[in-house]
């Protein structure tokens, strides 16, 4: 049983894979919960803003912006969090706002309203070696799992919809195997975890992607303090800054 409150008007809604990638900029915003087609989700809000945590994959994340359009009515939804580099020049701790998604799955391409580049939504986890085709490939500069089911979902409503990411692996960091850990697009911490303490020979690239994970959510959540601040900030972004922005420090 969730309790309910006044909804305040809400101009961006926030569409991200787990807390921990956004968590710097939550830690001071109000926490909702509600429900939303039998199941529950959690909401935080500021100011205009409203963001949901909607676990890792695109049908996780196409029912999170479901249920964020459908008790909010958002103006504007952002899909946000880490992406891999597909692009050398690409580092971790960059933020990237591309001008185009295309879907790895049907080849279908959404628009965003800013920015410049394309990022490939794929099905899984890419390995580094999927990280290089897939460069190839669709002529990207970065991959995710969600963008394109947000940007699909956001078309349906007729929702306009903007991409913020964040680079948390380079184009040759292979990622951990992390695919078991998720069920119904939620990450398994403490099983991964476990997982990883009876096999040292894991914990270097453990340790380099934990390292990887921080410095991508402090600069993702500084660049989307700045939606929080104005919320004008899409239309009156200079077209400099649509480029991809290196993480000084």
């Amino acid at each position: 049983m969730y309790e309910t409150v006044d909804l305040m008007p809400t101009k961006v809604a926030i569409v991200a894979a787990l807390k921990r990638e956004v968590k710097p900029l939550i830690k001071s915003w109000t926490a909702v919960q509600r429900e939303y087609s039998g199941r529950p989700y959690e909401f935080f809000e500021s100011n205009h803003l409203v963001l949901v945590c909607a676990g890792i994959g695109s049908e996780a994340a196409r029912r999170a912006t479901e249920a964020v359009i459908a008790i909010y009515a958002p103006e504007l939804i952002i899909s946000a969090g880490f992406a891999g580099a597909l692009d050398r020049s690409l580092k971790v701790g960059d933020s990237f706002v591309p001008r185009q998604i295309i879907d790895a799955g049907d080849g279908s391409v959404s628009e965003t309203e800013s920015g410049s580049g394309t990022l490939v939504s794929f099905g899984s986890i890419a390995t580094a070696e999927q990280k290089a085709k897939l460069g190839t490939a669709y002529a990207a500069q970065a991959v995710d799992m969600e963008a394109a089911a947000v940007a699909r979902a956001a078309h349906v409503h007729g929702t306009r919809f903007a991409c913020v990411k964040a680079i948390s692996d380079d184009q040759d960091f292979d990622m951990p195997d992390m695919e078991r850990f998720v069920n119904d697009g939620q990450f398994s911490t403490s099983r991964f975890v476990a997982h990883s303490i009876a096999q040292p020979w894991l914990w270097p690239r453990v340790i380099r992607l934990a390292k990887n994970s921080a410095s991508a959510a402090n600069s993702l959540c500084k660049l989307l303090e700045q939606y929080n601040r104005n919320p004008e900030f899409l239309e009156n972004v200079p077209a400099a800054v649509h480029l991809i922005s290196k993480h000084k420090g």
